[in-house]
């Protein structure tokens, strides 16, 4: 499964409602680092396909969201589950950096 663009008003069904843990990863078209770990997040959103689901929210199209979790800095990722965030990442890393993240936070 490819990695899930969300909005500020699809926020709250694809992420706080989801069936299973979703990554939200807070980003924007002008951040290079963003850019870096892209790649790496569509890997590891097919091999993790059956445990989290991986999300995309631009935050230059979607400023509520980003303010309510007080991102301040990107690319920040954050994990969600059963609609409450359980652990925080602030920038870039190696793929398998941010494999061993994810599957640690899990």
């Amino acid at each position: 499964m490819s990695t899930i663009a969300v909005t500020d008003s699809s926020f709250e069904d694809d992420v706080l409602k989801a069936d299973k843990p979703v990554l939200v990863d807070f980003w924007a078209d002008w951040c290079g680092p963003c850019k870096m770990i892209g790649p790496a997040l569509e890997e590891i959103s097919e091999e993790l396909a059956d445990k989290v689901t991986i999300a995309k929210m631009d935050i230059m199209a979607n400023t509520d969201t980003p303010m309510q979790f007080g991102v301040k800095s990107i690319p920040y990722l954050v994990l969600f589950k059963n609609g409450e965030k359980v652990a925080d990442k602030l920038g870039a890393a190696p793929k398998s950096a941010l494999k061993g993240w994810i599957e640690g936070a899990l």
